[in-house]
């Protein structure tokens, strides 16, 4: 079979198993790679350490696999409509990424990549070797998926299709068989900066590059400890992920939906409910998002995620929520519901957070509560200075007459 007729093939094959995009790429070193080295170093990965691990492998393929020659990059659609009950302003509510609402990609994607490479290995020549990655090693997916043809890269960093948008999981087979290559796709970003305006965080610092340490989804998913305490109010209802860049994007406003069952929206994981899931034992957590992305933030992160979206929203009716969150066994849970009880309940949350203070024996938490009294104690000493100079200004217009 010649290279043309078995990249057809390939090809074909891929599109039947239920991939919407497919391209190929060579192996080699790109632009990019030198890039991600510059990214690392200025600290923008934060706490997502693997990351920095590996970077001249991540860089170069055959430093893992020598004798790879092309990678197959598979895009899956993951765009799911809303379902009809969803109201994104409910501040009862908490907003989960699209990309979590089912089931977990790596498994989807590793399941159809398997059945490609069966294809592969029945067509190919004799002597094929392959691997196959999804998200779970030193790959820069990104840079194969822009190079194979099937997106380029947005300003807000994500891998965009002129078709389908940018909701795309992308999984890759790289094998030793030298095939037919795609051309890397243009951008078609032009001068739009709708997703770097609407950021609330600030986290794209210029076009094509993000500072993970500010983006939402990495303070709701990746970091472990406490949220910055300048950052928590920008969080809004984001308890999983943020989807705000890709929302505004005009690439995505006729995205197709996904023929995909996997990803359907699971009950309650679009748009659920604070206050129920604020509860959850360590034992319920894991059953509840047994087989979803959801389990990668683990309890404490998710509650933490919780306590702050329940912080933001302004409603009282949440306080006996936040009082029973600070007896958790968790101190960074504990941390995180003085905070948002403070939110809600302002000077009332003194006598709640002093007498806490008294049990409480974690440094984190008590460092939380003592900066948030303080803050308290300023509050009250700048209206007690404003009243005192109103009164002065009181007598002295009063001694003119």
């Amino acid at each position: 079979m010649s290279s043309e007729s078995l990249t057809k093939s390939v090809k074909d094959k891929a599109l039947e198993i239920g991939f919407d995009l497919v391209g190929i790429s060579p192996v080699g070193s790109f632009p990019e790679n030198q890039f991600y080295k510059e990214w690392l170093a200025r600290g923008f990965a934060g706490e997502m350490k693997y990351m920095e691990k590996e970077p001249e492998r991540r860089g170069d393929i055959r430093r893992l696999f020598p004798e790879a020659k092309s990678v197959i990059s598979c895009g899956l659609n993951y765009n799911t409509s809303y379902p009809y009950s969803v109201k994104e302003n409910d501040r009862q509510k908490g907003w989960i990424s699209r990309y979590a609402w089912g089931e977990d990609y790596h498994e989807v994607i590793q399941r159809k990549l398997l059945i490609l490479l069966e294809f592969i290995k029945s067509v190919a020549p004799k002597g094929i070797k392959a691997r196959i990655y999804v998200d779970t090693g030193p790959l820069l997916e990104r840079v194969y998926g822009k190079y194979s043809g099937i997106g380029w890269f947005g300003k807000n960093t994500c891998l965009i299709n002129q078709k389908i948008g940018s909701w795309i999981f992308v999984g890759e087979i790289i094998t030793n068989i030298e095939l037919d290559y795609d051309s890397p796709s243009p951008d078609r970003c032009g001068t739009c900066t709708r997703c770097i305006d609407a950021c609330p965080t600030g986290a794209f610092i210029e076009p094509y590059v993000i500072d993970s340490r500010l983006c939402i989804s990495y303070l709701t998913i990746e970091l472990r400890g406490k949220i910055p305490v300048e950052l928590r109010d920008k969080v809004g209802n984001n308890i999983f992920g943020c989807d705000i860049c890709q929302d505004v994007c005009p690439w995505n406003r006729r995205a197709k939906v996904t023929d995909e069952t996997s990803f359907q929206p699971r009950e309650e994981l679009y748009n659920p409910d604070l206050s129920s899931l604020s509860q959850l034992t360590e034992e319920a957590f894991r059953l509840k998002f047994k087989g979803s992305p959801m389990k990668r933030a683990k309890r404490k992160g998710f509650i933490r995620n919780i306590l702050v979206a329940m912080g933001n929203s302004g409603l009282k009716g949440f306080i006996p929520f936040l009082k029973e969150s600070l007896k958790d066994k968790d101190p960074t849970v504990r941390a995180h519901a003085a905070w948002a009880l403070w939110k809600l309940e302002g000077e009332e949350s003194h006598h709640t957070l002093s007498s806490h203070l008294e049990v409480e024996s974690e440094s984190m938490v008590r460092e939380e509560i003592v900066s948030i009294m303080n803050r308290m104690d300023r509050m009250e000493l700048k209206i007690t200075n404003h009243k005192f100079q109103n009164l002065n200004k009181l007598k002295i217009r009063n001694s003119k007459y």
